[in-house]
């Protein structure tokens, strides 16, 4: 098999393995903002109760297999369940090849699904739940052990935006910011370093004031805005693309 050969097939199966993973996101999105375990009871229909076999239960073809309704009762399934887990098997597939095969990426991968999570309960709640943020931080402390050349780039990146953001937090007693994001960005900065994470709350920023002002004026969404999706923008962008970004900034200003 030629080198070529092999590649298409590692990024098939990190791919499928994306969109299983994007399965259980599901089931976290679901269960976490009503506090009921993960694990347990098995995923069912939210209508009549039907617990799902296991082949109810592969990721994408199930819902296509199924028509996008319930075996039993045939209720209409939320399309959120097939996106949801394309998307997360789509992201890992760009992160491999933004960032090649190393452990790094793996850490990249799982960030990827905590916001993918984070943001679509914060989008629906105006939350983001300390389970996920913990997650993070997990995964923060092993990007920092793995990356030990560069540990003060973590370490830093952990207090680089989210000391401003909880100066804001204290100043406005909670109106100018969510405590959710104040953490987000700090686990988020472990994670990435503190270069990256300053590219992740502009970019955050940028794309929340030009997304949500569009959906204000065509959907009519309230001025109520829940940052974490965009912040989650923000990082996942540029835990992969910070670098160039950077580059062209310290050129553009002369200093490189």
């Amino acid at each position: 098999m030629s080198v070529a050969a092999i590649t298409i097939v590692l990024y098939i199966f990190v791919f499928l393995f994306g969109i299983v993973i994007g399965s259980f996101l599901n089931v976290c999105i679901y269960r976490i903002p009503l506090k009921e375990s993960i694990v347990f009871p098995h995923s069912h229909c939210m209508t009549c109760g039907y617990q799902l076999r296991w082949y109810d239960l592969v990721p994408l073809f199930s819902f296509l297999f199924l028509r996008g309704r319930c075996r039993k009762c045939h209720t209409k399934l939320s399309l959120q369940y097939p996106l949801v887990e394309g998307m997360n098997g789509a992201l890992y597939v760009i992160v491999f090849l933004a960032n090649g095969f190393n452990v790094m990426s793996v850490i990249y991968c799982l960030l990827t699904s905590a916001l993918i999570v984070l943001s679509i309960i914060d989008f629906r709640q105006y939350i983001i739940p300390d389970k996920v943020n913990i997650v993070i931080l997990v995964l923060g402390i092993i990007a920092t052990i793995v990356d030990r050349p560069q540990w003060k780039e973590h370490v830093i990146g952990f207090f680089s935006v989210s000391v401003i953001l909880l100066i804001i937090y204290l100043v406005t007693v909670g109106r100018g910011i969510g405590g959710g994001d104040v953490k987000l960005m700090a686990v988020a900065g472990l994670v990435i370093g503190w270069k990256a994470c300053i590219v992740a709350f502009i970019v955050g920023c940028i794309a929340g004031s030009i997304i949500h002002v569009i959906r204000m004026k065509v959907s009519g969404a309230n001025h109520r805005l829940a940052l974490g999706p965009y912040l989650s923008m923000g990082i996942w962008f540029a835990m992969l693309f910070s670098e160039p970004i950077i580059e062209w900034y310290l050129r553009l200003c002369g200093l490189a």
